[in-house]
């Protein structure tokens, strides 16, 4: 079974959601970024997404895609970033994901972002830009070993939803709105109509919600209709403003886990 999949569904059968949170490489500096990647995981964090800096990540807000110019300035390579998820993989047992857009991995080679992820021991990958469609032809066989996970949006059909389901492995990724990353104020009610009726269609893979979750009041609100959170935004603004010891970031990292506890 997926590391994914199998550790998702132990923490729900403790009575917990996932918590993943996103953080970009080599962010806020290259030298911390494994820093503050340790202090999220012992804050709370169940699980880990690493972003692979890049220069025109349109799925983004205008705060990642700060993040991602920062780690640009700072040096930050993909061949960084995979050396960086291969540290935590030797310190944790928690599943660690690489998350970024396909232009860099193909620039890269995609054998070879396969070889270097398998060797660094990464539990899967989310390349939010390769649409179902285009499965097939981007990934072929090259990913084997590695859970290659999906996503959904509101505008997604049932019939699309659950072709993303049979090819996706690990979990699904539940956009929970239309348009880009970043903090979300407040969420409609078609919004959590949207995400019941993914949650009842997913039927092979855990699932998971991103896009908007900034605190535990959300987290809440959607627990009943996933396995778990994904928050991304909200800690990347918060390291932002946050000292070099991320004193603040470790607290929200702590409430965000909490309301993960059901």
């Amino acid at each position: 079974m997926s590391k994914i999949k199998e550790h998702i569904e132990k923490l729900n059968r403790s009575g917990r959601k996932a918590l993943s949170i996103f953080l970009t490489a080599g962010f806020p500096k290259e030298e911390n970024f494994l820093d503050l990647a340790r202090y999220v995981l012992e804050s709370g964090a169940d699980m880990l997404e690493v972003g692979i800096p890049f220069s025109d990540s349109l799925a983004d807000g205008p705060v990642v895609q700060q993040s991602y110019h920062t780690a640009l300035q700072n040096g930050t390579t993909l061949e960084k970033t995979i050396k960086a998820a291969e540290t935590l993989t030797k310190e944790f047992d928690k599943p660690i994901i690489l998350m970024g857009s396909a232009n860099p991995v193909v620039r890269f080679g995609k054998e070879y972002f396969v070889k270097a992820a398998l060797e660094a021991k990464v539990s899967g990958v989310i390349i939010p830009d390769v649409p179902v469609e285009e499965y097939d032809g981007f990934f072929e066989n090259k990913f084997n070993g590695l859970d290659t996970i999906l996503l959904t949006t509101p505008t997604s059909s049932e019939k699309r939803i659950k072709t993303i389901d049979s090819k996706s492995g690990g979990f699904v990724y539940c956009v929970s709105v239309v348009g880009i990353t970043g903090v979300r104020n407040e969420f409609k009610e078609d919004t959590i109509k949207n995400i019941e009726r993914t949650y009842k269609t997913v039927s092979k893979n855990k699932m998971m919600i991103g896009f908007g979750i900034s605190k535990p009041e959300n987290v809440k609100t959607f627990s009943p209709f996933c396995d778990g959170v994904i928050v991304g935004s909200a800690v990347i603004k918060t390291v932002m403003n946050d000292n070099n010891k991320f004193e603040e970031t470790r607290k929200l990292i702590k409430i965000l886990s909490d309301a993960c506890n059901q």
